[in-house]
């Protein structure tokens, strides 16, 4: 699976760029046919603490799966996104693999 990372209104350190390589590619074990992902990071330019917005677009054979996640932290935005997308994935599944019964 590509993952393309985006950044606005920040350069992203390499730590940040690795967690969330790391994090969007374990999305593979719960379904295969993952084409490509494009991940968001941006800063909101609110006066509150949680600015951090990430955005996650995932295609997958046939339709394109998305979550957006406002947090304190990029890590914690990243794993709310994952773990959304997660549900995502399975419910896809179950609809791929009800067509083939």
């Amino acid at each position: 699976m590509k993952i393309n990372t985006q950044t606005v209104h920040f350069d992203a350190d390499i730590k940040l760029l690795t967690f969330v390589d790391e994090k969007v590619s374990k999305l593979t074990t719960y379904y295969e046919n993952i084409v490509d992902a494009d991940v968001t990071l941006r800063l909101d330019k609110s006066s509150t603490q949680d600015n951090k917005i990430a955005e996650v677009k995932l295609r997958v054979k046939g339709n394109e799966l998305f979550a957006k996640k406002q947090c304190l932290s990029f890590e914690e935005a990243v794993d709310a996104c994952v773990d959304a997308l997660k549900t995502q994935l399975r419910k896809h599944k179950e609809k791929v693999q009800e067509k083939i019964a």
